[in-house]
């Protein structure tokens, strides 16, 4: 969960009364609005806005931002499609959920649509209640049976939602102001505040028709501009090219604590580019766009040269964040059969040289991967002890050995020997699961066919990033070679599971719970559209994310998520790359900004405005 919280419902004590104190207690509930599931002092502080925030920051002006790709669709809850930026599929600027995931407080939440939410001791539900002022944007009130509408459908058509939701069994309409999620089992602590993050959808918008006389479907992509309840709505577009949201001026919850002194452009234009030099080129003219994080080193080290920031009018700045790097890696498709065999997994991350590709191509500024969990207190190392050792205990027979006798090392190309040396070793490793060298080529002993990885990616980028590795890859005989789509067929091929070998993200929470099951689990690998992209199917694995799901308190929740990366980390399941240990941007220099930012996110662009003299300044000179 992005953020999770956690309370300790009431018992009531009323001592001769058998049974029914037992009933008593399992009932006794009270409304709760501000929630966490890591910091308690969160719940007893009043919350009036985030900290960083200028609430009295001018509203106006226009947010110039490009995109990379393309969009076919403002549906982002289906497979099919590939949605508008501005939309996720937790709601995006158009839709809101039921609360609002803290930027400065990791496992936060604060009420939104819902203005409050309650559940029994044995977390075997959840009831919300909506704030009476929350509306469309057509001015129709938000209703409960709107919210039961959108658990419905969305656990019918979405693939995260289906099993971000697997354990609730359905949604109540209590009142005309409360709905209540029912569980199939209690003792999950997060699921009541999972439920906080489900996207509200007008029901009468999607179950009418469109201008055409046509009846509107949820599980449809569709190039309508939906009604939404958020601060933005759509306000024109030309497909594939643009979109420009357009602040909603009859917002309802303009003046909610969450939102005081965020959304303030009036305006904010995505340009969609094709080709990534373009874009940057694109950047530097000015007026397309205004805020660029950049994620190339080289760029960062050598191309911000150019007039406008040796002038002052492009700023380059960093930021620090406290949340978990996303696990940036190369992943491979376990249904493919030359994939399964651990071994083999374990011989490719030998030939993959981290550190020369750092030296040559990031100029030594980024960091690798060592944890699914980097950057927080949920990453697994050294050897494990204490409560994780007692978990990873009742698996060791089904887990690697090395596991629980040897640190997990990734191999470090710190000599000019180090690559004979890991090359060799990959090559033996290959040995031993049936492959050897014949005639420069690695051949199955068995099959007599050559090992083949073919690389997918969706832009030049991905030359970058896999061209060192490739080559190490052929080195030992692998028939290794990259192939490049544009961003919707990449889109439609991972969805699906059709490729060999890919760059995969896996974004994490402080809080992990229903979410790991999209990641690994069994089920997750044969539903299209899940984020299992690897194909991991572990009995271990799947009885961990069950225990993390369903973990007592915190300090079971960190020995158990700990486990989980040391077992996947140890299956070689993936093989990590790296990350930038900064958040780098570079912005045209017409914004308002607070002196600082969340501490959790880093940025928070949303908080920034438009300075009224700056952006005039920069308008005479370009």
């Amino acid at each position: 969960m992005l953020a999770k919280v956690i309370w300790h419902g009431k018992r009531i004590a009323l001592a001769g009364l058998g049974v029914l104190l037992l009933a008593a207690g399992a009932g006794a509930q009270e409304w709760r609005t501000t929630s966490s599931l890591i910091n308690p002092e969160a719940e007893t502080k009043p919350f009036e806005r985030y900290s960083y925030v200028n609430p009295e920051a001018p509203k106006g002006g226009t947010l110039n931002s490009a995109v990379f790709g393309t969009f076919d669709s403002f549906n982002p809850f289906i497979v099919r499609g590939t949605p508008a930026a501005g939309l996720t599929y937790f709601g995006g600027m158009l839709w809101e959920t039921l609360m609002q995931q803290s930027p400065e407080d990791p496992g936060t939440s604060h009420p939104l649509i819902a203005e409050a939410f309650k559940y029994p001791d044995d977390y075997s539900s959840a009831t919300y209640r909506l704030n009476p002022n929350a509306r469309w944007h057509d001015g129709t009130p938000i209703t409960v049976e709107d919210v039961v509408w959108s658990f419905n459908m969305l656990k019918e058509i979405s693939p995260q939602h289906n099993r971000y939701f697997a354990n609730v069994t359905e949604a109540v309409a209590l009142s005309d102001s409360e709905v209540e999620f029912r569980f199939d089992q209690g003792g999950n602590r997060e699921l009541p505040h999972i439920m906080g993050d489900l996207p509200v959808l007008p029901k009468h918008w999607w179950e009418g028709t469109d201008s055409q006389g046509r009846k509107r479907d949820l599980r449809n992509p569709t190039l309508e501009a939906p009604l939404g309840s958020g601060p933005y709505k759509i306000g024109s577009f030309r497909p594939g090219s643009e979109i420009i949201w357009e602040r909603a001026e009859e917002y309802w919850g303009a003046n909610l604590p969450v939102n005081i002194g965020r959304y303030n452009f009036d305006r904010i234009r995505y340009t969609y580019f094709q080709d990534d030099n373009a874009e940057f080129l694109a950047f530097q003219k000015g007026g397309i766009e205004d805020v660029r994080r950049e994620l190339s080193t080289r760029r960062w080290s050598q191309e911000y040269d150019f007039p406008a920031v040796q002038n002052g009018d492009v700023i380059k700045r960093e930021f620090t964040s406290t949340a978990i790097e996303p696990m940036q890696a190369f992943v491979f498709n376990m249904r493919e059969p030359r994939f399964q065999d651990r071994r083999v997994r374990e011989a490719l991350t030998f030939a993959y040289n981290f550190e020369e590709q750092n030296r040559t191509q990031f100029f030594g500024l980024n960091k690798r991967f060592s944890s699914y969990f980097e950057k927080s207190d949920l990453a697994s190392s050294g050897l494990p002890q204490g409560q994780e050792l007692q978990i990873l205990e009742e698996f060791r027979d089904k887990l690697p050995p090395e596991l629980f006798t040897q640190e997990f090392k990734l191999p470090v190309y710190d000599s000019p020997q180090s690559e004979r040396q890991y090359l060799r070793e990959a090559v033996r490793l290959f040995n031993e699961a049936g492959w050897e060298i014949q005639n420069g080529r690695m051949t199955n002993r068995e099959t007599g066919e050559q090992f083949q990885i073919e690389f997918l990616g969706a832009s030049p980028t991905a030359e970058v990033i896999t061209g060192g590795f490739i080559a190490n890859l052929r080195k030992i005989g692998i028939s290794a070679t990259l192939r490049i789509v544009d961003t919707s067929q990449y889109i439609q091929r991972v969805q699906n599971f059709q490729f060999d070998a890919i760059t995969g993200r896996f974004a994490q929470s402080n809080s992990p719970g229903n979410e790991q099951r999209d990641y690994w689990s069994s089920e997750a690998a044969d539903i299209p559209g899940s984020q299992n992209v690897i194909g991991i199917k572990d009995p271990v694995v799947d009885a961990l994310v069950n225990k993390i799901i369903y973990a007592k308190d915190r300090e079971e929740l960190v020995a158990t998520v700990r486990a989980l990366d040391r077992v996947l980390l140890w299956n070689f399941y993936s093989i990590p790359q790296y990350y930038q240990p900064t958040l780098r941007y570079a912005y045209w220099n017409k914004f308002g900004i607070p002196e600082k930012q969340p501490a959790y996110a880093g940025v928070d662009v949303d908080s920034w405005w438009i300075d009224p003299e700056l952006a005039a300044a920069l308008s005479a000179k370009y």
